[in-house]
């Protein structure tokens, strides 16, 4: 008699086992992570006044005595359930800062907004995808032997778009040290945008603050050829942020101006070393920067949004471009499931870690990013909500929120993670079911024009 596999057999044991509805009330409650926290512990809320027991929970009645909770892991190749979960919230949170709620005025809408995509400069010719690869380079080689061009039109999933061409001539030096500045660069072009502003109509640049402010959400995404490049809504308020209207003078037409013209500005130099050199580094010449325009649904907004949403829950090694977890040896790197491309710029970001100018850098700490160190999403402080404030509002509306006037004590311990393989199991078909459900009512929404607050 053929045998279960040992995962269908300890979803058996579960099933049959007394404490099997409550440990599925519990996967159920964290969405059906694939590697939740487990605590031990206890909560005990009393009455500020009165001192009377309003509630107590012990995790000692639970099965295994712990509480399972969310690993909240936005990446979706590390768990699809808590990367949903962080989808939805970055699409109502750039949402909110397009189209107003969360305590954002739906006047925003009307505000000069643009979608910015800025790219990585140039690091060498790679193939591409959906047009001739360098024709005109047809017939020719470079100085180690490659082919100049292609001339061959490949698919956009074919594996050679985004490889070099020659990789020898391939600048992986500056690749990396361009992906370890790029948080920097966009700090300085948001910085320069502010001052172009500021002169185009006559102000000091340091009185900008006084009559307007500059609002964003971007998020990083890597291309083919394992370069980042940023996505970004850029929004213009009055000096007091999303409650305060722009000065007269801040049109669309001149925050175009100014953010183009920052984008082909600004730039970074490296630390000087004597075999690299000091770079220049700077945005790419691919630049697209399209204004949003206000309508009566937002459909436009909420695309906006949602593209942004998709691109946060990608981590580095699903996108081909690198890998999810720190490399801590070079054997690391060689071992590693990855491109000859991705390889070469892992060690290249490893090779410039251990020299002394670029110690600053941590490269080799972020060699799994390829010297990416910045974070996916960020945004100013003032251009909508938070997460935080998202996860408040969830446990508000699930009845997790603070009871007012009473004090609660809490008392917990880390005690574990992630699921038996037949815990896994069961926590696969529960996101599974969940996901399925969510794609239901999406379909729903658009069918009957319901608003987009399914829409992530």
């Amino acid at each position: 008699m053929r045998q279960l596999p040992e995962t269908d057999r300890d979803a058996i044991h579960l099933a049959q086992g007394p404490n099997f509805p409550r440990l599925l009330e519990q996967i159920t409650a964290t969405g059906g992570c694939s590697h939740p926290v487990h605590l031990s512990g206890s909560t005990t809320t009393l009455d500020g006044t009165t001192g009377e027991l309003l509630h107590h929970y012990d995790t000692s009645d639970e099965p295994g005595e712990r509480l399972l909770v969310r690993c909240r892991n936005r990446r979706a190749t590390v768990c699809p359930a808590c990367s949903r979960l962080h989808a939805g919230d970055t699409f109502q949170l750039v949402r909110a800062g397009l189209l107003g709620g969360k305590n954002i005025p739906a006047a925003v809408r009307h505000r000069p907004r643009l979608f910015v995509t800025l790219t990585a400069p140039s690091f060498g010719p790679v193939h591409r995808a959906g047009e001739p690869c360098h024709p005109r380079r047809n017939g020719g080689v470079c100085e180690h032997g490659w082919p100049l061009g292609c001339g061959v039109v490949h698919a956009p999933d074919a594996l050679l778009v985004g490889q070099p061409l020659c990789p020898d001539c391939y600048d992986y030096s500056a690749h990396v040290l361009w992906h370890a500045h790029a948080s920097k660069l966009w700090d300085r072009f948001v910085i320069d945008v502010r001052r172009r502003l500021a002169s185009s109509v006559g102000l000091v640049q340091s009185h900008f603050a006084r009559h307007a402010r500059l609002s964003f959400a971007r998020v990083a995404e890597y291309q083919k050829r394992a370069a980042v490049h940023v996505h970004a809504v850029v929004r213009l308020d009055g000096p007091s942020g999303p409650d305060d209207e722009p000065p007269v003078w801040g049109t669309p037409e001149l925050l175009i101006d100014a953010v183009r013209a920052s984008a082909r500005r600004v730039l970074v130099r490296t630390p000087y070393n004597p075999a690299v050199g000091e770079l220049e580094l700077r945005w790419g010449a691919q630049l697209d920067v399209r204004p949003l325009r206000a309508k009566s649904n937002g459909p436009d907004d909420d695309a906006v949004a949602a593209y942004v949403a998709k691109y946060v829950t990608k981590g580095a090694s699903e996108t081909g471009a690198g890998l999810d977890h720190p490399l801590t040896t070079w054997t690391d790197i060689t071992t590693a499931s990855v491109s000859t491309h991705v390889r070469t710029l892992m060690r290249a970001c490893w090779r410039l870690g251990g020299l002394p100018e670029y110690e600053p850098l941590r490269l080799r700490a972020w060699t799994h990013t390829l010297g990416y160190r910045g974070h996916i999403l960020t945004k100013s402080r003032a251009y909508s909500t938070t997460y935080a404030a998202l996860r408040a509002e969830r446990a508000h509306h699930m009845g997790h929120d603070h009871v007012p006037g009473a004090v609660t004590e809490r008392q917990w311990r880390y005690a574990g993670s992630g699921h038996t393989p037949g815990a896994a199991l069961i926590a696969a078909g529960v996101a599974e079911d969940i996901a399925t459900n969510r794609e239901i009512t999406k379909s729903l929404a658009a069918e009957w024009g319901w608003l987009g607050a399914a829409s992530a």
